[in-house]
């Protein structure tokens, strides 16, 4: 008995009748390995695309026709390269968008991440580097992210409604997104655990005079089957262990 070719996996889910819904495919770059240890935020560092069953599982899960954007940071670009050798169909572009670059971590970039961290109070209130009103020496501060992040969004949004949009991108803009979707304020995206490769879907819908929010899927990750891909979790943040020798 012949069985049919396996179809990609895409998860669509139903949209009234007079409703536009443009859906954000946000997947987080590849693990970076070359950072020895420090803070990296907008540093244009490489990552890890060496794990071929994490991105031929990606490539599966993400829609054919939707338009690509990444930021401007060449591990988005990285990530993006590896999903289409895994098999995806290369769009004919990719728009690179410093709106969806990770936050500007000014002076604190370069810094050894578990000597930061162990220096800082803590904070129950930040899973981040730092409080959400907190601006970087020389940077951003999370609610600068947050506000470029959401007016890009914004701006896809009305240039592209009704469209599938793949956005390669990082740990922050991806939390922002998250936070701004819900209706909440920026620091409430530090509770979301977003994996390297992972996907998180968010549907903006809208119809006359009325816009909103639907949450499909955060931090999805197509090749979770397998433990032996358990390094798509890159430690980051308070998680890195304050041991210094």
């Amino acid at each position: 008995m012949s069985s049919a070719p396996a179809k990609p996996f895409v998860a669509q889910h139903a949209v009234p009748a007079g409703v536009t819904s443009t859906r954000w495919w946000w997947v987080r770059h590849a693990p970076v390995r070359e950072d020895g240890g420090n803070i990296y935020g907008q540093s244009d560092i490489g990552c890890d695309t060496t794990d071929k069953v994490v991105f031929s599982g990606v490539a599966k899960f993400l829609p054919q026709d939707a338009l690509w954007f990444s930021s401007n940071l060449k591990r988005t670009h990285q990530t993006a390269a590896a999903i289409w050798a895994a098999g995806f169909p290369k769009p004919d572009q990719m728009h690179q968008d410093k709106a969806f670059a990770e936050q500007d971590l000014g002076e604190w970039q370069g810094m050894n991440r578990a000597a930061f961290f162990a220096a800082r109070p803590a904070s129950i209130a930040s899973y981040w580097f730092a409080p959400a009103h907190e601006r970087a020496p020389g940077g951003e501060s999370f609610n600068d992210l947050f506000d470029r992040t959401v007016d890009g969004i914004q701006r896809i949004n009305a240039a592209h409604a009704g469209k599938d949009i793949v956005c390669v991108s990082h740990g922050g803009p991806i939390k922002a997104a998250i936070a701004h979707a819900l209706g909440l304020e920026a620091g409430a995206g530090f509770a979301f655990t977003i994996d390297n490769c992972s996907v998180t879907r968010l549907d903006h819908l809208s119809s006359d005079g009325h816009s909103g929010w639907r949450v499909p899927m955060i931090n999805q990750q197509p090749w979770i089957a397998s433990h032996t891909h358990d390094a798509m979790h890159q430690p980051a943040g308070p998680e890195v262990a304050p041991k210094l020798g």
